[in-house]
């Protein structure tokens, strides 16, 4: 099976790529094609940008959702929502498939530095997401990023450790 794997986020020290990478471990048997955002830089999307054609980046974007089978991401919260680098994919690909997500299975998380782990971004991704296609089997949000996260070691809160662990446990069960 492969692997579909992203960050929202553009960052170059992205702490929800990093957490995407850890949960990635868990999946040892499987292909993985893990990409970064600041691979898929496209004009800002309005109508008028769009009467010039789609973005070769968006249309790659969707390329890969296409050939994996599953999805994990964890979307980074900026503002209370999306980053700008995801928001700009999502509107971009929305525009060529509506279904971005083609009914993959996805692991959705979400991490921050604060005590609510992206919480609001995860509540708008899991009211949204199903919309443009995702089947979104399991999601994981890790409070306190700094805290509870050891870029060495991974997570270090044994308890939020063995959330993750089942979460991704049972994602692989329903897959």
């Amino acid at each position: 099976m492969k692997i579909f794997a992203f960050a929202g986020s553009n960052s170059s020290t992205s702490i929800n790529k990093q957490l995407v990478k850890f949960a990635l471990k868990s999946f040892p048997e499987y292909e993985i094609n893990l990409i970064d955002l600041n691979d898929y830089v496209m004009p800002l999307f309005s109508v008028d940008v769009e009467k010039k054609g789609y973005p070769d980046e968006a249309n790659q974007f969707l390329k890969n959702i296409e050939e994996c089978d599953l999805i994990v991401c964890s979307l980074a919260e900026n503002n209370r929502s999306y980053s700008t680098a995801f928001k700009n994919v999502f509107d971009w690909t929305s525009r060529i498939n509506v279904k971005i997500f083609q009914d993959k299975p996805m692991l959705l998380m979400s991490t921050s530095p604060g005590g609510y782990g992206g919480g609001n971004v995860m509540t708008e991704a899991k009211k949204f997401f199903p919309d443009f296609g995702a089947q979104i089997l399991e999601t994981f949000s890790l409070p306190k990023f700094n805290q509870n996260f050891d870029p060495e070691v991974g997570i270090t809160n044994s308890e939020l450790l063995a959330e993750l662990e089942s979460k991704i446990e049972n994602f692989k069960t329903q897959i």
